[in-house]
């Protein structure tokens, strides 16, 4: 039968969440973790990539299995795994269900902090100066009109297209700093890091309005600014038609 898992991991110490030949990643973790306590060899299939560095407060991955899970499946899975990751619920899916293609849309959150905090070290990324709001909301605004994303897609990814369909994208104050949110249906390899990267230049008024225009009609990645740290970006929602797709009748 085929099985939907949804997690949640803060990504510090992984290689992202994709295997890695000689790195720590969150699939690997996972499948060990699946395999010891269902006892039969598990390979999942995640809703996506992360980079490395990048956490997720909401994935899904699925996986074929042999047999029904036991009742503490779920406890036990949370006892075997580390503390940075954590499973929220396992059930099962329609044979056809697949955690990447079946999704809808997909959310990001890029969190900022402008006052020294050892607590947010590692989750969040720390400036040492503000930048203007009404400048970062200007450029979230262009993206919303926005459908080739070439100029924000890592050089040399494989993609059939640069197309995307943003549906939100908005920066919001947070107690001591910002956050931008953003929804599309799909995201290109370093897509939010590239467009946060160059908004901060925006906002810090090392470009302009219309040269933030420029880069998007230029098609390039070189044209635009450098990639926001991975430390500050959080996976935050992935959507389905679970109507469909989800639990087996």
């Amino acid at each position: 039968m085929r099985y939907c898992i949804e997690i949640a991991y803060e990504g510090t110490r992984y290689h992202g969440w994709q295997r890695q030949p000689n790195a720590l990643s969150v699939q690997e973790v996972m499948e060990q973790s699946l395999s010891k306590v269902l006892n039969e060899k598990v390979e999942v299939m995640g809703c996506g990539r992360t980079d490395s560095g990048v956490h997720a407060e909401q994935f899904f991955l699925h996986c074929e299995l042999s047999q029904e899970p036991h009742d503490k499946a779920l406890f036990r899975l949370n006892q075997v795994l580390p503390g940075d990751i954590a499973v929220i619920q396992l059930f099962p899916v329609v044979k056809d269900f697949h955690a990447r293609f079946d999704a809808t849309a997909r959310s990001y959150t890029y969190k900022i902090h402008f006052r020294k905090d050892p607590f947010k070290s590692g989750r969040s990324l720390f400036l040492f100066k503000t930048v203007k709001l009404n400048l970062l909301r200007a450029c979230s605004e262009i993206l919303l009109e926005t459908r080739d994303f070439a100029s924000f897609c890592k050089s040399g990814a494989d993609n059939k297209t640069t197309l995307c369909d943003v549906r939100k994208a908005e920066w919001l104050e947070t107690e001591d700093g910002l956050e931008f949110h953003i929804t599309a249906d799909r995201f290109l390899r370093n897509m939010v890091r590239a467009l946060v990267g160059t908004m901060l230049e925006v906002g810090n008024e090392q470009r302009s309005i219309e040269e933030f225009k420029q880069i998007i009609e230029l098609k390039d990645r070189q044209a635009s600014g450098k990639s926001a740290a991975a430390c500050g970006l959080y996976l935050s929602a992935v959507e389905y038609p679970w109507q469909n797709k989800k639990i087996v009748e």
